[in-house]
């Protein structure tokens, strides 16, 4: 695979771009084949022009004029139409392309393994499956095709005005070398240019996102002011991008108009001098055809800087778009073991885990579940306790020592049928801008109503559903957006539930529900336990103290483990924590 650069004609990053293109081969050659014949049509209506001029208009043949002109209209029908098929083809195989970019970059996407999104903004990810996205299409609609296309029609003019008069020809033409130097002054600077607009655009698209999704924190602590002036400081750096760029444009299209005057003004001199002296080889018609040759020149050169910038902002978004499908951040899948049946067997065998490095988060965990047991963790925040479960799902990779399901290394199991088994209930719920019914069933078709209505009745989430305007069908907008964070907790244990998983984890499950809520679902919970091998991370140990093994987690080590009676009687960490809460709560009381 080519390294991928910023150069605007990388054939390697084209040859990526174009691969999207094989599905669409026939839009493609109709693309084609319309730009060859936009570019043999164009020097056609000036010809016609000139002969119409010299034969009959100067003659004053009234017939042949009005030949001449409906020959002209039809002309002027069939390139307009020539036009019309060249861009929506143009349109089409760009949109359709870049369609199918858009879902592999964002199948891609979420594939990647945690750690990825740990280091990369998410607004970054956006302005690349977005706006990155769309420069790309524009190599197909504004980009190669049509640029290929204006130079075919350059180079069919040339020939056509050579051929009508090749001295007049290279007289027109002298100021040309003047317009191929700007041109490549200006595709230089104003490459430079675009590159610095898409570098912040993608910092704008981060701003917004991180603190439009942050705004509850920034009311609630009144940095409103604060947020803005930075704001202010990140939109003027894309404004000043954008002016920049734009002053290029200022400078580069004046001087195409001083050249292409110059060029007018030869063609008047030499013309005029060459019908005083020779007025069979230069006549009326040959000058308007060529007057008519250099506005049709000009427009295409004139075009090309433009549609070449275009193309390297095609191409620096193509680079940005390869780069997230070339980061290989995921996590291994080469199991192919899956059971009609996980039974929840769970061993930790000498487990170290670091995030980075060597800056190990969990130390030689050691420890084993049955199946149908419950297991609480606890200990003080950092302790390693979210960790354990991460890498129990292969969110994370181990660095040293095993973990086993049923006596089977976790990563001999296929990853999706891994993750399926184990269902997790999130301290921060995370709900989608959606229904009811579809948050909790992720939109698997596999999950009936019924079976969603039950698992509500199970955790006592049922009649609060149903009290809502439309039911399970009730849009709980962004991020649950419109229910209390007890509603949205309850929700997770039924999404959580209809998967019926064999592994049952709740990571402070009930932190974010209130007393009276945690009362309603905390039979259930016990009920839902039964028959489940169940892990449960919780502050509150009152919660905890029907697990069959409690394990005291400190510094990513494991201190104490043991039943609640017997985690008492040692009097270490666990008892202090334990007294710690309920003195605590006694003195809230």
């Amino acid at each position: 695979m080519s390294k991928i650069t910023g150069d605007a004609f990388n054939v390697g990053l084209l040859k990526r771009v174009f691969q999207y293109v094989k599905p669409y081969r026939r839009i493609f050659i109709w693309s084609v084949v319309l730009t060859i014949l936009l570019a043999l049509v164009a020097p056609v209506r000036p010809f016609l022009i000139k002969y119409t001029l010299d034969h009959y208009i100067l003659k004053g043949q009234y017939n042949g004029l009005l030949m001449m002109t409906v020959v002209m209209l039809l002309l002027l029908v069939l390139q307009s139409a020539i036009q019309y098929s060249h861009t929506l083809y143009t349109n089409i195989l760009g949109q359709s392309a870049i369609r199918d970019l858009r879902i592999n970059v964002f199948n891609h996407i979420t594939t990647l393994r945690l750690k990825y999104f740990d280091k990369t903004p998410i607004g970054q990810l956006i302005t690349r499956t977005v706006s990155d996205l769309e420069t790309i299409s524009d190599i197909f609609s504004e980009g190669l095709i049509v640029i290929i296309g204006d130079i075919l029609q350059v180079i069919a003019i040339i020939c056509v005005m050579f051929y009508a008069d090749w001295s007049l020809t290279l007289m027109v033409l002298l100021p040309m070398p003047l317009l191929i130097i700007a041109t490549s002054i200006f595709q230089r600077s104003i490459k430079s240019a675009f590159q610095e607009i898409r570098t912040e655009v993608s910092n704008l698209n981060t701003y917004l996102q991180e603190h439009i999704t942050g705004i509850s924190i920034i009311q609630y602590f009144a940095r409103e002011e604060q947020e803005y002036r930075k704001f202010k400081k990140i939109n003027k750096r894309y404004r000043d991008a954008n002016i920049r760029s734009n002053w290029y444009y200022s400078i580069f299209f004046p001087v195409v108009e001083i050249i292409s005057a110059m060029c007018l003004g030869l063609l008047v001199w030499y013309g005029a001098k060459s019908i005083l002296s020779k007025p069979l080889d230069v006549t009326p018609g040959t000058i308007a055809e060529f007057i008519l040759y250099i506005g049709m020149l000009f427009k295409p050169i004139r075009e090309l800087a433009d549609k070449f910038n275009t193309l390297q902002m095609g191409m620096v978004g193509a680079e940005r778009v390869f780069k997230v499908l070339d980061t290989d951040e995921k996590t291994v899948n080469n199991g192919t073991y899956a059971p009609a049946k996980i039974e929840g067997n769970i061993e930790f065998s000498h487990v170290w885990f670091a995030y980075n490095d060597d800056k190990y988060v969990l130390k030689n965990l050691n420890f084993t579940v049955k199946a149908g047991q419950t297991v609480a963790m606890v200990g003080a925040t950092g302790a390693g306790k979210s960790s354990t479960i991460n890498i129990l799902n292969r969110f994370y990779d181990i660095q040293k020592g095993d973990i086993k399901v049923d006596g089977v290394n976790i990563e001999a199991y296929e990853l999706g049928y891994l993750r399926k088994s184990i269902g997790t209930v999130l301290q921060d719920v995370f709900l989608f801008s959606d229904t009811i019914f579809n948050n909790i069933t992720l939109n698997n078709p596999d999950i009936t109503m019924d079976e969603v209505v039950e698992a509500a009745e199970k955790v006592g989430a049922h009649d609060f559903i149903e009290r809502l305007p439309g039911g399970y069908q009730y849009n709980v907008m962004e991020r649950g957006a419109t229910l209390s964070a007890g509603q949205a907790q309850l929700i997770s244990f039924i999404r959580a539930l209809v998967y019926n998983p064999s592994i049952l984890v709740l990571d402070e499950a009930t932190s974010s529900v209130d007393t009276e809520t945690e009362m309603l679902i905390q039979s259930a919970i016990d009920k839902l336990m039964h028959g489940r091998t169940s892990i449960v991370i919780a502050h509150r140990l009152s919660t905890i103290q029907k697990a069959d093994q409690i394990i005291v987690l400190d510094k990513g080590e494991i201190m104490e483990r043991g039943s609640h009676q017997e985690l008492l009687k040692l009097d270490g960490y666990y008892k202090r924590l334990y007294d710690l809460q309920f003195h605590s709560e006694g003195i809230a009381k």
